[in-house]
């Protein structure tokens, strides 16, 4: 299966080497807000990935901002029923389900503002670099919304209810090494968050793609299992991906002290 890269209009999408992609929100006029339309192609393309070769995604806002989220312009003039919001929010849902659960490891380069749909677009990611502009918000509480892309599940994940509760009641931001530590990021750079996000990605395309499917979306199932079953499931997958012929040749390496070794950063 290929990408068709043209029929993107507000995602600009790009082939880089070694199975590497970037997709970048392209609305900077509207601090790349997420309309219906984003949507649909954030879920056409991120259900083809996985099956067109694409080994590692960044996933970029253009513009100063990264993503303001939900197009509260379209929302306000759409004038939806309940039924439609609810429609809405499940494709949020579909496009965030395919990123989190995809197998294709995405790495979201942040800056400016990740806020309300924005960060729940940025917590589907499985790593996040921020530069010193980036800053995280829910601000639904005093729009008087509520989330509906996942930010109750994914932000609740990352930085636990109480402060989730917190940032939605107050409109509390969150910004620099504050962000990091309480794992909205887990990465800070003083210059291009885009450059360190490529150069993450460039790295986990080197791993096998059966491990990193793996790891892009076993994490995130076994989470949702009881402990019991997630031992068991855990067992299941790594009898399939341990025993992957592809990866003789690297316990091969490992084994004659050619391959490179775990190294303390002093």
């Amino acid at each position: 299966m290929q990408i068709d890269i043209t029929r993107y209009k507000n995602l600009a999408v790009e082939a880089h080497d070694e199975g590497v992609w970037v997709v970048t929100l392209n609305r900077s006029t509207k601090r790349n807000a997420l309309d219906a339309d984003t949507i649909e192609e954030l879920v056409d393309f991120f259900s083809t990935a996985p099956r067109a070769g694409v080994r590692a995604i960044v996933l970029a806002g253009s513009g100063d901002h990264f993503c303001a989220g939900l197009d509260l312009i379209e929302h306000h003039q759409a004038d939806r029923s309940p039924a439609d919001f609810m429609h809405i929010c499940l494709r949020w849902h579909e496009a965030f389900n395919k990123m989190e659960y995809g197998g294709v490891p995405i790495i979201a380069a942040l800056q400016g503002a990740v806020v309300g749909g924005g960060l729940e677009l940025a917590s589907a990611a499985h790593i996040r670099v921020m530069d010193k502009t980036t800053y995280f918000a829910l601000p639904e509480g005093q729009r008087g919304l509520f989330t509906g892309g996942g930010a109750t599940i994914r932000v609740t994940d990352l930085v636990g209810k109480a402060r989730m509760i917190d940032m939605m009641l107050t409109g509390r931001v969150y910004q620099g090494q504050e962000a990091v530590d309480l794992g909205l990021a887990q990465y800070i750079v003083e210059g291009s968050s885009f450059e360190k996000a490529l150069e993450l990605a460039h790295k986990a395309a080197q791993n096998l793609p059966l491990s990193n499917f793996a790891i892009c979306s076993a994490v995130s199932h076994m989470q949702n299992m009881s402990a019991l079953d997630a031992a068991y499931a855990e067992a299941v997958v790594a009898g399939v991906v341990n025993t992957q012929p592809e990866a003789r040749a690297r316990l091969a390496a490992f084994a004659d002290k050619s391959a490179a070794r775990v190294r303390a950063n002093y």
